[in-house]
């Protein structure tokens, strides 16, 4: 979802809920709290959860360590928040769900929303393909479970077409990516950086994107135990996140030119995504779980999890307040 701007007359001043002052004497308490703490971090590309904070400056004057760790893919994000070896971890929404799906000890405690554009189904720029009717039959990657096989099915089931209508490949997007330009695969349904990969250097069109079809949420994670452990500082760190989302939206090409170098990717290909991505972080609101759930029985429904799971037992509301309240104050800043 693009970045939700609040605009107010320049010398407007808010009122403040009862909660928001709560949140923000919690959040003064909670400085002190965090002090001598380290926060454990799995990060991914996709998120440039890292790249964001540090170009922004957002963790200047942390009283708390963090220990970054990077990941290139969802899996050991999840390994390692199963294992207690992470604090915090940024992964998909059903990556984050078939983990919580096994029982493991993890907590779904915001969400990071993105424009639903940059999840898409992608065909090669001379392909005749201009919409899913037209696939019938043709080879389409996907991944069990990914966004690339909820993106297809989603888009088949709109179209009142079987899942039997396309081709399935099981690909990594690794290899699809690969494959797609070389014509091995007639569509390629991936999210970033693939896509500003395939459409900067490939001239890949996209078909398709999960713009009115699915969520396309993603889970900021923690390890159950350290909710309580370390909340004071967990609460500061997602407040700073906020902060670094908004910088990047202001800051898009300086941003995406650092980001570029430190994460090796070309500068065009950095500059059509985060020019776009739209990156948010949020609270996990009424929405937030009913969007979880809907995905949660769409895996059920294609079998990816074998039985209906309840999400609302992995959700943990405690920095909802901390997120509102940072939230509006840094959009209202953000918008003048």
């Amino acid at each position: 979802m693009l970045l939700r701007w609040i605009r107010r007359a320049r010398f407007a001043v808010p009122a403040l809920s009862l909660s928001a002052f709560t949140a923000l004497g919690v959040m003064h308490a909670g400085v002190a709290n965090a002090q001598g703490v380290t926060l454990r971090v799995g990060d991914q590309n996709y998120y440039n959860v890292r790249a964001s904070m540090e170009a922004s400056g957002a963790l200047e004057g942390a009283n708390y360590q963090v220990e970054w760790k990077h990941f290139q893919s969802a899996a050991p994000v999840a390994e390692g928040l199963n294992a207690g070896a992470l604090d915090l971890g940024f992964l998909g929404d059903s990556g984050f769900l078939f983990l919580a799906a096994k029982g493991a000890p993890v907590k779904l405690i915001a969400v990071s929303r993105q424009n639903p554009d940059t999840i898409a189904l992608l065909v090669p720029k001379d392909s005749p393909v201009k919409s899913i009717q037209d696939l019938k039959g043709k080879k389409v990657a996907y991944w069990p479970g990914a966004w690339s096989q909820q993106l297809t099915l989603r888009a088949l089931e709109k179209a009142g077409l079987p899942t039997d209508y396309v081709q399935f490949v099981k690909l990594m997007p690794v290899d699809a990516a690969v494959a797609l330009p070389n014509g091995a695969i007639d569509a390629f349904p991936v999210w970033e950086p693939y896509i500003s990969q395939q459409v900067v250097h490939n001239g890949a069109r996209p078909i398709i994107t999960a713009r009115n079809l699915m969520p396309g949420l993603s889970s900021v994670a923690a390890y159950a135990p350290s909710v309580s452990a370390k909340h004071a500082a967990i609460a500061d760190f997602l407040a700073r996140l906020q902060k670094a989302r908004a910088w990047v939206e202001s800051h898009k090409e300086v941003y995406a030119d650092q980001w570029a170098k430190k994460a090796g990717l070309d500068r065009d290909v950095a500059r059509h995504w985060i020019g776009q991505a739209g990156m948010t972080v949020e609270s996990v609101d009424k929405q937030a779980v009913a969007d979880y759930q809907g995905t949660s029985d769409f895996l059920t429904q294609t079998g990816a999890l074998p039985n209906r799971f309840d999400v609302s037992k992995i959700v943990d509301t405690s920095f909802n307040a901390v997120l509102d309240t940072k939230g509006q104050a840094t959009r209202q800043s953000a918008s003048r």
